[in-house]
C-alpha cells in the first residue's frame, strides 16, 4: 500500500476532567483510502478521542487538522459539515419513521416550505445503492434488521460527503453474514477514498480489515502499526500493558471442576416454562456451584430464557423452582427475594442509570430489595460500596462521579457490584463481556470462575461460542427459540459439536 499524505491529524491531544486525565498528549493519522483501527481497554480513551475529533468534547491542549487545514469543531454538527461523520454503536435513529425520512432527518429537500417527498425518496434510494442495499425507503426503519438499521446510518453519514467516516462498535450486534456485509461496504468506501476509524473489542476483525491501528492504554498512545506487521500476541500485549498469563490463567481452571462438581437439589430449575411467541416451554436446571452457559444464533431465544428466569417477563406455562420448592415470579422483585440476579445484555438501556452516581447504581438493587422505606444508611452504603469497587478493580475508583463516565468495561463492573452485594444464589449474565476490551473481558471471565468456585450458580450467555465453552460445565443449545440439546462440557466438546448441535436441531 503505497504511503501518502494523511488526511487528518490529531496532534498531542489532551483532555482532562475533574480527577481524571483522560488524553495525554495523543497523536493520531487517518490516511485516504485506508480503515485504521483504534484499539484499546475500555478506559484507555478511545471514546474520550472520538469525542474530540468530532466535537462532542474541547480538547485542553493539541490541535486538528483535516486535509492540511487547521480545524476546531464547536460541536458534531460543525464536525459533519468538514466532512467528518460518525455511526455509534447504539444507533440514534428513529424506528417509527421510514427509512428514507432517517436517511435525510434535518436535511430533507423543501420548495416553498414543504418538503419533497419524491426527491427524499430518490436521495435515500441513491445512498443505500451506494452501499449495495436493497430495500423499500418508505418501509418503517424499526422493521428491518440491526444490521440493516446500521446501513441507515452509515447512508445518513454519508449523505454529507464524508472524508472520515468513524464507526464506533459497529459490529458488537451482527452475525457473521452481517459482519461480512458490512465489511463489503467498508472496502467500497475505501476505494472512494474515504478514511474510515474503526472501533472495535473482535481482534479477528481488525485483522481481516484493518489497514493500520492507533493503540491507546490509559489515555496514551501505545504506538501506531501496520496491521501485517504486528501479531495479535504482540497486539494484546500492547492493549492490557501486562503479563499475558492474565488470559492463560482462565484457560483451563473452569473444566478442572466439571468432573468433581456434585449436583444434588438444583439452585433452580424450570420445568416446562414458557411464554406464547416467546420461548418455547424447556426444561433446565442449574446447581450449586455450576456454570450453565446457552448457545444459539442473535435471535435463538438466549435473552427470553433469562428474562423468564428472572420475571422480567411472565411465562405463560410451566413452573420454577428454589432449592427444590415452587415459586411464583410475578416481577423481578420476587426474583430478587429468591436470590437471583440478572445482569441485562443492555447495560445502558435495561441495567444501568446513567444520571446516578457508581455508588448510586451499585446499591440500587439492595435499596429496592429493602424498600424505600428503610433507606440503606449511608455509612453502610460506602463501606460496601468501597469493598466492591476495590474488589472488581472499577475504574476510576471514585463512588460520587457519574457512571455514564465511565468506560463498557467499567460499567459492566458497576453492574456486576449491584447484584453481588445482595449474595445471590444464581446470577445470570446475559452478554456480559460484549463490547469490552480484552483486559476487562479476561477478568469478567476470571469472576464468574471465581463465583463458582465459591458456590454461586451462574447462568452465562454469549455469542462467542469459545468463551461459553471455557467458562460452562455443561452448554444448553437454544435454535429458533427452543432449547434443543444439553451437553457436558467434557473433553470432547468443542466448537464444532456445539454449532452441529444448533445446525442439526440438538443432534451434536
Amino acid at each position: 500500500m503505497p504511503e501518502s499524505e494523511p488526511l487528518l491529524v490529531m496532534r498531542g491531544i489532551g483532555k482532562r476532567f475533574p480527577g481524571v486525565v483522560a488524553l495525554d498528549g495523543v497523536d493520531l493519522r487517518l490516511f485516504p483510502g485506508e480503515v485504521h483501527a483504534l484499539m484499546g481497554e475500555n478506559g484507555a480513551g478511545k471514546s474520550t478521542l472520538i469525542k474530540v475529533l468530532t466535537g462532542a468534547y474541547h480538547h485542553d491542549q493539541g490541535d486538528i487538522s483535516l486535509a492540511g487545514e487547521s480545524v476546531a469543531f464547536a460541536g458534531p454538527h460543525q464536525a459533519r459539515q468538514a466532512g467528518i461523520s460518525t455511526v455509534y454503536q447504539e444507533i440514534n435513529l428513529c424506528p417509527n419513521l421510514s427509512v428514507a425520512e432517517n436517511v435525510l432527518i434535518g436535511r430533507a429537500p423543501t420548495r416553498f416550505g414543504r418538503i419533497r417527498w419524491s426527491a427524499v425518496r430518490r436521495r435515500a434510494e441513491e445512498l443505500l445503492d451506494r452501499l449495495h442495499l436493497n430495500i423499500d425507503v418508505g418501509s418503517d426503519l424499526g422493521t428491518h434488521s440491526i444490521a440493516v438499521q446500521q446501513m441507515v446510518a452509515i447512508a445518513r453519514a454519508l449523505d454529507v460527503d464524508a472524508k472520515v467516516l468513524v464507526l464506533d462498535e459497529p459490529t458488537s450486534s451482527l452475525d457473521a453474514s452481517e459482519v461480512d456485509q458490512l465489511f463489503r461496504v467498508m472496502r467500497g468506501l475505501k476505494e472512494e477514498g474515504i478514511a474510515v476509524l474503526f472501533v472495535t473489542h473482535f481482534l479477528d476483525q481488525v485483522y481481516e480489515i484493518a489497514d493500520r491501528m492507533t493503540v491507546l492504554r490509559n489515555g496514551r498512545r501505545v504506538g501506531e502499526y501496520r496491521t501485517a506487521e504486528l501479531s495479535q500476541l504482540d497486539l494484546v500485549a500492547a492493549m492490557i500493558g501486562k503479563d499475558l498469563a492474565v488470559l492463560e490463567d482462565i484457560e483451563e481452571a473452569p473444566r478442572r471442576e466439571v468432573a468433581v462438581l456434585e449436583r444434588g437439589t438444583p439452585v433452580v430449575s424450570a420445568d416446562g416454562l414458557g411464554r406464547a411467541g416467546a420461548i418455547a416451554p424447556f426444561s433446565l436446571a442449574i446447581h450449586k456451584g455450576e456454570v450453565v452457559g446457552l448457545a444459539g444464533l442473535l435471535g435463538s431465544g438466549r435473552t427470553e430464557v433469562a428474562r423468564l428466569l428472572f420475571g422480567a417477563d411472565r411465562a405463560d406455562q410451566g413452573q420454577i423452582a428454589v432449592d427444590g420448592e415452587p415459586v411464583a415470579l410475578r416481577g423481578p422483585q420476587s426474583a430478587m427475594r429468591q436470590k437471583i440476579a440478572y445482569c441485562p445484555e443492555n447495560r445502558r438501556t435495561d441495567g444501568l442509570v446513567e444520571e446516578l452516581t457508581v455508588r448510586e447504581n451499585i446499591i440500587l438493587a439492595l435499596q429496592a430489595d429493602r424498600g424505600w422505606a428503610r433507606p440503606v444508611p449511608r455509612g453502610k452504603q460506602d463501606e460496601l460500596v468501597a469493598r466492591y469497587v476495590r474488589a472488581l478493580d472499577i475504574r476510576p475508583a471514585d463512588p460520587e462521579i457519574p457512571v455514564r463516565n465511565l468506560s463498557g468495561g467499567n460499567q459492566q463492573k458497576v453492574l456486576l457490584a449491584r447484584w453481588l452485594i445482595t449474595e445471590p444464589k444464581l446470577m445470570i449474565l446475559d452478554e456480559p463481556t460484549r463490547g469490552i476490551d480484552v483486559g476487562a473481558k479476561a477478568e469478567i471471565q476470571k469472576l464468574v470462575v471465581e463465583l463458582s468456585d465459591g458456590g454461586m450458580a451462574v447462568l452465562f450467555i454469549s455469542a462467542e461460542l469459545e468463551e461459553v465453552l471455557r467458562l460452562s460445565h455443561k452448554v444448553a443449545v437454544l435454535r429458533d427459540r427452543k432449547l434443543v440439546a444439553e451437553l457436558d462440557n467434557t473433553d470432547g466438546l468443542d466448537t464444532d459439536r456445539v454449532m452441529a448441535a444448533i445446525a442439526s436441531g440438538g443432534v451434536a
